[in-house]
């Protein structure tokens, strides 16, 4: 065994390690091991048999958490095993929690502090209530554009939507439960300055030339239902370019570099995942070949970002938020929103995008591969050809490396294996038929 989430190792017993037993109760709970060092090997402890007695009582008596303290010995050495179930409520030491994360112990402190505590009370963040704002202080005409919306997508009932805008609060669940206050996503959706009462609520996009040249930015304030509609315009009329083509029968066709349902699908799920908490406002970088989405946030617990490019159940961070979003059709109830992303991505031609999540930041990047952004990475016009063909075409083989570059076979073995890893990625069938696909890898900024 290794140390892990639910495993800890230590070589003799000290009442500081109330902290692991602690941080294993407000986590998924876990096994430490007394008697044990860092490296797994037993030492044994001379005191086994005492502990086993009196740690159980101790650990009762402080933190008021059951544990099952066990006997174990190898090679003669006895040592100690503490298993810690996970606990609904939150366990504290001495005025202080704990968390175990993957192999680390941490306390918990403001933002994460409140989230925790939430949690385990069965809520979440955009749920509090907020006192001292009325019905009367929101937006009417926010009220008139959602039902508008709400009404095209049929996501409300008829009854609902002919109600006051109290009886439509109460119905997107956004009066807490005394039905006195209003929750936080009321004040986040529908007043027209939320920024008074929750600090960062806004949006930043920037037009960059490299990462340290911003050529123009804009920052997007009032309620999300308004600035979903107005960063989407910009995005569309002044940070993306579009290329004007007309079909054989006259029609105007406008083809942006970036897919408009990737990039209105991104900003979306932005809005509806970010941790409003942190006081930072959603940030959009624009560069000529990519666009990248950023919030404060992260996925569910023991999630990955592999969870994302398949079919997955939706788990939203601020649900009340989306809830009202779904009731919109801004988005969708069925965690589709990062499928969707990848299949526009797809029928446009570009790279697949990019989910990052690196608590507690997590991005969303769309890359559009261009000759002239890829010469300017230092690429040889080889290896250039063969990505704008996978981009293209989804995927390639050495077959048809050896014919769009004119080259024998084991140079086509070359350049793929030059570009496996940092641009390309097997798929499929390991063999003569192995095929590549693009990586989604960012070239940066050209």
């Amino acid at each position: 065994m290794a140390e892990s989430q639910h495993i800890e190792w230590k070589e003799s017993w000290h009442e500081k390690y109330l902290k692991w037993v602690s941080g294993f109760a407000n986590a998924q709970g876990g096994t430490l091991y007394i008697g044990i060092d860092d490296n797994g090997v037993v030492k044994g402890i001379d005191n086994a048999r005492k502990l086993l007695e009196d740690l159980p009582n101790q650990i009762r008596d402080i933190l008021g958490v059951m544990v099952a303290v066990n006997l174990h010995a190898k090679d003669g050495l006895e040592y100690l095993e503490i298993i810690v179930e996970q606990y609904p409520f939150p366990i504290s030491l001495r005025g202080k929690y704990y968390y175990r994360s993957g192999s680390t112990l941490q306390e918990l402190k403001g933002a994460a502090l409140t989230k925790f505590l939430l949690e385990r009370q069965g809520k979440k963040w955009d749920g509090v209530p907020v006192p001292s704002i009325s019905v009367e202080d929101l937006k009417n005409s926010t009220f008139s554009a959602f039902k508008t919306k709400a009404e095209k997508s049929n996501r409300l009932s008829t009854e609902d939507l002919e109600g006051n805008n109290k009886e439509l609060l109460e119905s997107l669940n956004l009066y807490a439960d005394n039905a006195t206050m209003l929750k936080r996503a009321a004040i986040l959706l529908f007043h027209p300055n939320p920024e008074k009462y929750i600090t960062g609520a806004s949006i930043k996009i920037g037009f960059f030339e490299d990462d340290d040249d911003l050529k123009y930015q804009d920052e997007i304030k009032g309620n999300l239902l308004e600035q979903a509609e107005e960063a989407l315009d910009l995005l569309k009329t002044k940070y993306d370019k579009a290329s004007i083509s007309y079909t054989d029968d006259g029609a105007r066709e406008e083809k942006f570099i970036f897919p408009q349902d990737a990039v209105r699908e991104a900003l979306l799920n932005a809005i509806a995942h970010k941790d409003y908490s942190s006081g930072i406002p959603i940030q959009i970088s624009v560069y000529n070949n990519k666009i990248i989405f950023w919030n404060e946030g992260q996925l569910p617990e023991n999630w990955t970002v592999d969870r994302l490019t398949e079919k997955h159940p939706s788990k939203p961070f601020n649900p009340d938020i989306a809830n009202t979003l779904f009731r919109t059709g801004y988005i969708e109830s069925w965690g589709r929103g990062t499928i969707k992303i990848i299949n526009a991505c797809k029928a446009h031609k570009i790279a697949p995008p990019i989910f990052a999540n690196t608590a507690p930041d997590f991005e969303v990047t769309l890359i559009h591969y261009t000759k002239e952004a890829l010469a300017a990475k230092g690429l040889k016009p080889e290896f250039i050809t063969i990505i704008l063909f996978v981009q293209e075409h989804q995927s390639i083989s050495n077959t048809i490396v050896q014919e769009i570059c004119k080259v024998a076979k084991r140079t086509a073995t070359r350049y793929l294996t030059d570009l496996e890893g940092q641009y390309l990625i097997k798929s499929g069938t390991i063999g003569a038929g192995t095929r590549y696909i693009l990586k989604g890898d960012t070239i940066g900024p050209a």
